[in-house]
């Protein structure tokens, strides 16, 4: 059994907003995440979604969507991202799943998902906090720090922890924000986000911060290939 990563699928099957209007990079995306994830996700694998999977805006318009993953090899957990307004309660998604039998997909809010000896904890996150943010971003912001330590209290591993979030807690000019401080205070050894696309690609950190390993896993950025994390 392995743990492997993607984020931001956007998948278009419900509605029609295909991302090819983004560039060459996304042309026939769909085709090839699916090729690239069943060439390399095994059934007893786990695949972390980390936000943005679907451009659904109601959650009835993302059955297609739903049904294309739950027909991918391997269990899925899913992270919310800031274009996932299908996402509603989580007793509303639940049983959507029950009720569309799709049966190996989970949801990441509030709560630890176990893997192994591993705890899998995570929140959406928000933009990191500049003198320019506004009063609302500011309290959405805080907000995710709370859900992001409701998660992290539920570990099961807490010398094994790894963070999942959708926007980078992370960047090149941002080392000391309250997402990284409340990770390093939990003592979480790797980060994964996604989010960040094209052109805002040069301002990523990748790699070791305070005994904290972080990663990129955009789909795009990976090719639309799931990344291996344990």
């Amino acid at each position: 059994m392995s743990l492997f990563a993607i984020a931001d699928l956007h998948l278009p099957l419900g509605i029609d907003k295909p991302m090819d209007i983004f560039g060459k990079k996304w042309e026939n995306y769909v085709e090839r995440l699916e090729e690239n994830w069943q060439s390399v996700i095994k059934e007893d694998d786990t695949v972390i979604l980390a936000g943005d999977f679907s451009w659904a805006t109601y959650l009835e318009e993302s059955k297609n969507d739903f049904e294309f993953l739950n027909k991918l090899n391997g269990k899925k957990i899913m992270l919310r991202g800031n274009h996932d307004y299908w996402w509603t309660t989580l007793n509303k998604m639940k049983e959507f799943l029950i009720y569309n039998n799709f049966s190996n997909i989970e949801f990441l809010q509030n709560n630890s998902i176990e893997y192994e000896n591993y705890s899998i904890c995570g929140s959406r996150g928000w933009l990191n906090p500049t003198n320019t943010l506004s009063e609302e971003n500011q309290k959405i912001y805080d907000r995710e720090i709370i859900r992001m330590e409701l998660s992290l209290k539920e570990a099961k591993n807490p010398d094994n922890i790894i963070a999942v979030m959708h926007y980078p807690p992370i960047s090149k000019d941002f080392r000391n924000t309250d997402a990284i401080k409340l990770l390093e205070k939990y003592g979480v050894k790797k980060c994964i986000y996604g989010h960040i696309h094209s052109s805002n690609l040069k301002n990523v950190f990748e790699g070791e911060h305070n005994g904290i390993e972080y990663n990129l896993i955009s789909a795009d950025y990976r090719e639309f290939m799931p990344i291996k994390i344990v």
